[in-house]
């Protein structure tokens, strides 16, 4: 099993960006496909028109995401994404843990491009 960690600055305010990650109708504005989201803890999400699916675990407002995602019915790993202001911008910081090692190197491209390079992408348009 493996961890990503990556971290980067998106133009925008806390509240802006924690919208953009839990609002499903802005998480398919910037990832470009259809999303299920809902800021129930407990509740089943997809993303990327199903590429990602887990559990919302918690949700700190515009602090912080919990989740379980799922790969295939019996495994899960662990996602934590907080945001922290950092004056016009907001520092969002990713923690992925419990990844299986033959998911890991599509994970962290995942994250880099379709991810966190799509919705820093979005802020700056």
């Amino acid at each position: 099993m493996k961890t990503i960690r990556l971290q980067r600055k998106v133009k925008g305010t806390p509240e802006e960006v924690y919208i953009a990650l839990t609002n499903p109708f802005t998480i398919e504005l910037w990832s470009g496909e259809p999303a299920v989201m809902s800021l129930e803890p407990g509740s089943a999400f997809t993303m990327l028109d199903g590429l990602i699916v887990g559990e919302n675990v918690s949700f700190q407002p515009n602090r912080s995401i919990r989740q379980k995602w799922f790969f295939g019915e019996d495994r899960s790993s662990d996602v934590v994404i907080d945001l922290y202001p950092d004056k016009e911008h907001t520092l969002v910081r990713v923690e992925h843990s419990g990844i299986p090692d033959e998911a890991y190197r599509n994970m962290l491209a995942g994250w880099k491009e379709s991810y966190l390079g799509s919705l820093q992408d979005f802020f700056e348009k």
